[in-house]
């Protein structure tokens, strides 16, 4: 209370001069990155991102489709592994039948493979329902049970979930991608709640809409790609490469104290 009767305000204590940010946080030199889905498209591009920025990379996916996206990481001089797993067949990761060729030394793990199927829901069949969600989440379940392992018991880890703007919305026509996608942003919550206090931070990336593979179909659609185009803010459709920034992020000490996180990067699509 002032002398004059009045409340007194309270005051802010001091705060230390702002210092100069440390991008060394951002740097990835001396770590060691899995990546799923690296043949092409978001995939390809992640890894390409964590290998410029200093990671050495371990490549997993079908035997054969590797190849050009290991010696691109080799050519920037970082080391580059790889590891032949169909993620169609999650039993073969939860058996433990692929420890013996997953490193124990992982930093980062990043679940990017993921399939999509269009049709309409009443006629969506059990095999490729199930098709979908064996890739998009189960084999990404067990797989990060298996490499978080060695993160838990070491205190310090980062796994990085390739989500969807379906994370949040229906879609038209892809029930069992909307599905998984929404399990794969809940799994991430769930995960992190459990494994950040043991310095494991989980996170995710939902991607917009994305030139790759995926949406060849929608972009060859002159009436959804123009209804798809005129509502992004940003005025294009994202490119791989737009999602990398993120990743390096999200990979890095700079992102320490983020977790449970799910990362819209959509060009402002989820703020119309």
């Amino acid at each position: 209370m002032s002398t004059d009767g009045r409340q007194a305000v309270p005051q802010a204590a001091a705060q230390p001069a702002p210092q100069p940010a440390d991008l060394q946080a951002f740097s990835l030199v001396g770590r060691t990155a899995l990546v799923t889905g690296v043949s092409r498209g978001i995939g390809r591009a992640i890894a390409m991102g964590l290998a410029v920025a200093g990671a050495d990379l371990v490549l997993a996916g079908r035997s054969g489709s590797l190849d050009a996206t290991k010696e691109a990481v080799e050519e920037l001089g970082r080391t580059a592994t790889t590891i032949d797993v169909d993620l169609a067949h999650p039993e073969v990761i939860a058996s433990g039948a692929l420890d013996d060729q997953l490193p124990a030394d992982v930093d980062i793990l990043v679940n990017n493979a993921g399939v999509i199927h269009r049709e309409e829901a009443l006629t969506v069949d059990a095999d490729s329902w199930n098709r979908v969600l064996d890739v998009n989440l189960t084999s990404l379940f067990f797989l990060t049970q298996r490499v978080a392992g060695p993160m838990v018991a070491r205190g310090s880890g980062k796994v990085i979930n390739v989500a969807s703007l379906l994370s949040f919305e229906g879609g038209i026509g892809v029930s069992s991608y909307a599905a998984s996608k929404h399990a794969v942003a809940g799994v991430t919550r769930a995960l992190s709640n459990e494994w950040a206090p043991r310095g494991v931070q989980v996170n995710a990336i939902a991607p917009g809409y994305i030139v790759t593979d995926n949406t060849a179909r929608l972009r060859t659609d002159p009436a959804r790609a123009t209804s798809i185009g005129d509502r992004i803010p940003a005025g294009r459709w994202g490119l791989p490469s737009d999602l990398v920034g993120a990743a390096v992020f999200l990979a890095s000490s700079a992102s320490d104290y983020v977790t449970g996180h799910v990362l819209l990067v959509d060009g402002g699509w989820s703020a119309r």
